[in-house]
């Protein structure tokens, strides 16, 4: 149940993202959008369970050089990544544009899960 939750809470980031930023849109009907934003924060979550942490293990030099700045850079990338996905398996999901478009959107849509996940209970039982 708890992913399923994750899932509903990412999809309304993308969603607020694709409200509140200029150059993140995805377009048809109320439920298309639906249906189109959860299968867009599935996509985003796989990419970043798969390649999230290759790209620290291979890039912890910039980590640590940046004291954790690049992470921006990296979650900007992924959202390109996801939205490149998305073209390809024909959703109406689009990022414009690299900066400022991914940047500010990958920003925003780790902020509203961040916040989302605090009011939200995920099922887990807290000793």
């Amino acid at each position: 149940m708890g992913i399923v939750i994750r899932l509903i809470i990412s999809a309304l980031a993308l969603w607020i993202s694709t409200l509140v930023i200029d150059g993140i849109n995805v377009s048809g009907t109320a439920a298309e959008q639906a249906g189109t934003l959860l299968v867009v924060a599935a996509i985003f979550g796989l990419v970043n369970a798969v390649l999230r942490p290759i790209i620290k293990v291979l890039g912890c030099w910039a980590y640590a050089l940046t004291l954790g700045l690049v992470a921006v850079l990296v979650n900007g990338a992924l959202l390109m990544l996801t939205s490149f996905i998305a073209d390809r398996l024909d959703l109406s999901f689009e990022v414009e544009k690299f900066w400022p478009t991914a940047i500010l959107g990958a920003l925003l849509i780790g902020l509203v899960s961040w916040l989302l996940n605090l009011v939200v209970p995920d099922g887990k039982k807290k000793d």
